[in-house]
């Protein structure tokens, strides 16, 4: 008997879905497990649905999950006709009109580390595009998380609201990046090769060195807002 792989089974348009899904999902830097568990699902159900084709649909309400914190078009990853929900009104704002800033509801820890169990707009920040094109933002992939603890002081300081460049992943700075299931701020720096160095502003907190591979870099902090 010859062998099928499990998703030939499906028609052409069904897989060229899964794979839009499974190269947005990379582009953005996220993992499977990391957006199985925002739509409240096992670790392995996204692995389980890209690889093996099971289940064969994903549930309308995930997939709107999925594609609003993508950015893209439910249609774009959708391996069936779905019901297509109105872009808010900030979204479809033109000229120089507002653009939404998702809030997430995660801590990015100046400490010892959260954990983030979602990662799914719960509130959005609106900005006026003249403004973010002031501030040099115009066209940066923001998230909006709140810092604790105080690893990071005097820069940032327990329950700033920092906003996060997903676009800018590289060189050194200030960034949020995943180590395990925790999510940090810290200062990065290159260290010996293949190996990164993660830096506290509060002399406190000794600098920590890793692997490279064992740190997710998230994105570059390029904006703050605090209490006075």
């Amino acid at each position: 008997m010859e062998f099928q792989e499990p998703l030939d089974r499906y028609e052409p348009e069904e897989r060229y879905a899964r794979a839009r899904l499974r190269e947005t999902i990379k582009e953005k830097g996220h993992t499977l497990s990391s957006l199985a568990r925002l739509i409240g699902r096992n670790p392995a159900y996204l692995h389980q649905y890209l690889g093996r084709g099971s289940p064969r649909h994903l549930d309308e309400p995930d997939l709107h999950k999925l594609a609003e914190f993508l950015g893209v078009d439910v249609e774009v990853i959708a391996t069936r006709e779905v019901a297509v929900r109105p872009a808010p009104a900030a979204a479809r704002s033109d000229g120089d009109g507002f653009v939404a800033v998702p809030r997430l509801p995660l801590e990015a820890s100046a400490g010892p580390g959260a954990f983030s169990a979602e990662e799914i707009s719960y509130d959005t920040f609106q900005f006026s595009k003249r403004w973010l094109r002031e501030m040099g933002l115009s066209g940066a992939d923001l998230s909006a998380i709140r810092v604790e603890g105080d690893s990071m002081e005097p820069l940032l300081r327990s329950g700033d609201e920092i906003f996060v460049d997903r676009n800018k992943r590289g060189g050194e700075g200030v960034f949020v990046v995943r180590i395990g299931d925790a999510v940090h701020v810290k200062q990065v720096q290159a260290s010996a090769p293949g190996r990164i160095r993660l830096i506290s502003a509060n002399e406190a907190y000794a600098a920590i060195e890793l692997p490279r591979e064992e740190v997710e870099v998230i994105g570059r902090v390029v904006w703050k807002g605090g209490r006075i």
